[in-house]
């Protein structure tokens, strides 16, 4: 029994030593970063930032693979199925944690198959109105919506998007009635919103700012628990009367499943060095983000909440997208 014991103990020894050597030699090759989405949006930009970083301190090239279509789960499947071995990462946004309540069956487990790394960063969207509305607050456009239940439509970038499911989120807080109206992407949406088609919108915050600085929408406030350091000067829905409201866009590192966990952590600390740096901040803040951070069992705890809470919205607006 004892050497059965003894060699159960050299082995434990022998596989935690070896995750240390692969742990301490890694990389020693490109690592690919698998993005769900198409180049050019904001996923996609936070993920180059971080890609360059990592770069220029493995001395490693790090490439962006951009895999997009079917809702982000072409490029979150291949990462799903990739060989845990850390040369293969993925950069997911809230779209991770939504598209378990749209669809009925996805072609992985968004939890189990995932290694979590890091939140690495975060991005409020700005709820906005066409200034014929006539609101200057969120007060002002909730009595506005219940002096004229079912007049007030919002656009979206899409069904089931974050755009929409936000703007659902504030309808069930404020206790109003408006309209989704689903248009093929961002931009439309918002020249919708502009021509006075559309009467308000949960827009991203880059997008937006142009338009409120230029007098073309009027913000109301941001959807993020505390203040944007890009307008600080707008309330945030929580504090314009609805206590706990957080609809924050947001970035975060996964691996496969099963990849050794001193990488995770070798990873983590990668990411959190890389956020301190000003001009990672900067080039954030350029993109409306700011950077997170956290340890990987944060980051766990942080999709699991997100999941139940955007699971919670899609059942009341009874979305289903398939």
């Amino acid at each position: 029994m004892k050497a059965k014991q003894a060699g159960r103990l050299a082995a434990c020894l022998a596989g935690a030593i070896a995750s240390g050597v692969v742990a301490a030699a890694y990389p020693d090759k490109p690592v690919r970063m698998v993005v769900p989405f198409p180049s050019g949006g904001g996923t996609d930009v936070v993920a180059r930032t971080i890609a360059l970083k990592l770069g220029e301190q493995w001395n490693q090239s790090v490439i962006v693979d951009n895999r997009p279509g079917a809702a982000a789960m072409i490029g979150t499947e291949i990462l799903a199925h990739a060989v845990p071995d850390g040369y293969t990462l993925g950069f997911v946004s809230m779209t991770h944690t939504i598209n378990v309540s749209l669809y009925r069956k996805l072609p992985y487990d968004p939890i189990a198959d995932f290694a979590p790394i890091i939140l690495a960063a975060t991005a409020p969207n700005v709820l906005v109105v066409n200034p014929a509305v006539g609101a200057k607050t969120v007060a002002e456009l909730v009595r506005i919506a219940k002096a004229r239940p079912g007049r007030l439509n919002f656009p979206s970038s899409g069904n089931g998007g974050v755009s929409h499911l936000s703007a659902e989120m504030f309808r069930y807080a404020a206790g109003i009635d408006i309209t989704h109206v689903p248009y093929r992407g961002a931009g439309p949406a918002l020249t919708a919103l502009l021509a006075g088609e559309m009467q308000l919108m949960m827009a991203t915050t880059p997008v937006a700012l142009p338009q409120i600085r230029a007098g073309r929408l009027i913000a109301l406030a941001v959807t993020s628990r505390v203040r944007s350091p890009l307008a600080p000067e707008l309330l945030t829905i929580a504090e314009s009367g609805y206590p706990g409201f957080e609809a924050d866009t947001w970035y975060g590192m996964l691996a496969p499943a099963r990849v050794p966990a001193p990488l995770v952590t070798q990873l983590n600390g990668a990411v959190v060095k890389m956020l301190a740096q000003p001009d990672f901040k900067e080039r954030l803040a350029r993109e409306g983000a700011q950077p997170a951070g956290g340890t990987p069992a944060e980051f766990a705890a942080f999709i699991k909440l997100e999941t139940d809470k955007w699971a919670k919205i899609v059942r009341m607006a009874k979305v289903r997208v398939e």
